[in-house]
């Protein structure tokens, strides 16, 4: 008798513990769902990730011996957004005084869009005062010419302002951090899909590089072009003149 009562009493107790059945469906999918990795903070543009870290948050365009230049403390306390908005500057600002220093050269020797014949109109700094004399709509063009490349390069890789509720003001769509312009996220700096001759490379390596090449003929066309204007001013002689002389 008393071997029955002690078996009635382990089988009662029993009835209180979880049983042990093999996991359901639902809870496998649950623990797949905890173990997928976490998304990436910032996409992979061109090959390359934000770093935070890093200095332009590891954008390319850094070369010894001057390495990572920044003695203004420009990027110093900057978010990856407004890291990028400051490379964009620096590449376009590049390009248009690559294009401007070729223009000082050529345009002091001849003059392929004017019939000017043998009139000396002097240094380059004086010119576009030559182009409103002889083409009173040229500057009209050119505003208009200027315009249609800034609303192209804003379309390819700045963030619309407003949202979809009008309500919410004119910038409600920009977070905190860029609250009066962005790029997007998927955007590389410099990088408006305009590559008629196929030079960019699909390497993420030769990329790198090449953005690096055109960065520091960028910064060297820069200072050549405030040099121009400034050697030009000071004496009123063109550049070609001040080289032969």
């Amino acid at each position: 008798m008393q071997s029955v009562v002690i078996a009635l009493a382990l089988s009662g107790a029993a009835a209180f513990v979880a049983p042990q059945y093999p996991a359901t469906g639902k809870a496998l999918r649950a623990a797949a769902v905890e173990e997928e990795p976490e998304a990436p903070k910032y996409p992979t543009v061109n090959g390359w990730t934000a770093d935070e870290s890093k200095f332009m948050a590891g954008l390319p365009g850094a070369l010894p011996p001057m390495g990572n230049f920044d003695p203004a403390g420009f990027t110093e306390g900057k978010s990856v957004a407004e890291l990028k908005m400051l490379r964009e500057a620096e590449v376009t600002h590049g390009r248009v005084s690559m294009l401007a220093s070729l223009g000082f050269l050529v345009q002091e020797s001849f003059h392929p869009l004017f019939r000017l014949g043998d009139k000396d109109i002097g240094p380059a700094i004086r010119h576009l005062d030559e182009v409103r004399a002889e083409v009173p709509i040229f500057f009209e063009i050119l505003v208009l010419g200027i315009g249609f490349a800034e609303i192209s390069r804003s379309l390819a890789g700045w963030t619309a302002p407003a949202g979809s509720n009008p309500a919410d003001g004119p910038l409600a769509n920009l977070p905190d951090d860029t609250p009066f312009r962005r790029l997007e996220d998927k955007y590389y700096p410099g990088d408006i899909g305009f590559d008629p001759a196929g030079l960019k490379p699909s390497d993420p390596k030769e990329f790198a590089e090449m953005a690096t090449k055109e960065l520091q003929n960028g910064r060297l066309a820069m200072i050549a072009v405030a040099g121009f204007f400034l050697q030009e001013l000071v004496n009123g002689k063109g550049i070609i003149e001040n080289f032969s002389s």
